[in-house]
């Protein structure tokens, strides 16, 4: 895996100074940038503290294209639908590749990014392997920058809510042929949210279709992965679960991730995740609950867990925690899950370690916590 991590730009210094690093390059970006305000905003139109997930947008939208080698046109305006070929590259092979982050309003009533340099390099690996341009840190962040002060009255306040925001790019070159396209539009645009899922989850172990295997594209955020998903995802709703916890491609052994989430288990003071690899996510959230699980003193386990071992430790009698992380679902709690034949419970007590995590978590995105690990880009 250690390729997929090399030729993006890790900037140096101590964690605090990072992000002071990121904003003074992102501040000269921002100055290029076009912006057009909505003549109306359509704040006063929807209460956001109750709007659900990617159903109502905020004001604006940030839009750059890619032609001639170059991305040109930088600019926020209403939002707005788009206008495309029906014979974009986008729309026939695949060439599509997102990012899912948040902005939060803070305790002090600032609003932060929540590591915006993680997500870039993410971004930068997902188009690699799509052939697809990347985009600078600098206007990445910059485009995620101006989006949000502009919108930043959309920012909800409330521990479960937050400003979600979709970076993502598309072949928009019209040529009906399967080619890698010349021609692309970066676009971020946002959405408030609250909690992701509103109770815990009863999980199916999947064990006939898989959602990636080696080789494939499985650590990228490219749709067809998500596309992909959908049939055996349907059929597991339809047996009464909420998601289904994918296996390996190759034997169908061993734990990977459920559905928009990496997955983790604790028992007693270990925490255990399947490793990265080419077939799992580096998921944001994955990264930073086991960053703060290792200060924490637990026994953080980055290693294989088969489909047996899961059984046996569920099987035990003991409290067993089995929970996903994501952006947007943060860390959601799996009460049930379904092991060939057999369902077994999982403990989602009130003194469950997952729930302390996440409200560690929530309280240095929030400020009420001392952000040791310079995670939060704070907008001026």
């Amino acid at each position: 895996m250690d390729n997929l991590y090399l030729g993006y730009p890790k900037r140096q210094g101590s964690p605090p100074d990072l992000n002071h690093l990121l904003y003074l390059y992102t501040m000269e970006a921002i100055s290029s940038i076009h912006i057009e305000s909505t003549p109306r905003s359509r704040i006063n139109d929807v209460d956001i503290s109750k709007a659900l997930f990617g159903s109502v947008a905020t004001d604006h939208m940030f839009v750059a294209d890619y032609a001639g080698s170059t991305w040109n046109n930088s600019q926020i305006k209403p939002f707005s639908n788009l206008s495309l070929s029906p014979f974009a590259l986008a729309l026939h092979y695949g060439q599509t590749v997102f990012e899912g982050m948040k902005a939060f309003r803070m305790h002090d009533g600032s609003i932060s990014l929540f590591r915006p340099d993680k997500h870039y390099q993410r971004f930068c690996r997902s188009l690699e392997r799509m052939c697809m341009p990347l985009v600078t840190e600098e206007l990445f962040v910059s485009a995620l920058h101006e989006l949000v002060s502009i919108d930043r009255q959309w920012v909800p306040v409330g521990e479960d809510s937050s400003l979600y925001l979709r970076p993502f790019m598309i072949a928009s070159e019209a040529k009906m042929g399967v080619k890698v396209s010349d021609e692309y539009l970066f676009m971020v645009v946002g959405c408030p949210t609250g909690p992701y899922y509103s109770k815990p989850l009863r999980l199916k172990v999947e064990t006939q279709y898989i959602r990636s295997a080696e080789g494939g594209t499985g650590y990228a955020k490219c749709g067809g992965n998500y596309g992909g998903a959908f049939y055996p995802t349907v059929q597991a709703n339809h047996q009464g679960f909420d998601q289904v916890l994918w296996t390996d491609g190759k034997e169908n052994r061993y734990l990977e991730e459920s559905g928009t989430m990496n997955v983790m288990l604790i028992t007693g003071n270990t925490l255990i995740t399947p490793p990265l690899s080419f077939t799992i996510l580096d998921g944001v959230t994955r990264d930073s609950i086991l960053t703060m699980a290792r200060d924490n003193g637990m026994d953080v386990q980055e290693r294989k867990v088969s489909v047996d071992e899961l059984e046996q430790v569920l099987a035990s009698g003991k409290n067993v925690e089995l929970f996903g992380t994501g952006t947007a679902a943060v860390i959601a709690p799996i009460k049930e899950i379904s092991i060939g034949e057999s369902i077994y419970s999982c403990y989602i007590g009130e003194d469950s370690t997952m729930y302390s995590l996440k409200q560690q978590l929530l309280d240095i995105r929030t400020g009420k916590a001392e952000d040791l690990y310079g995670w939060n880009y704070i907008l001026a």
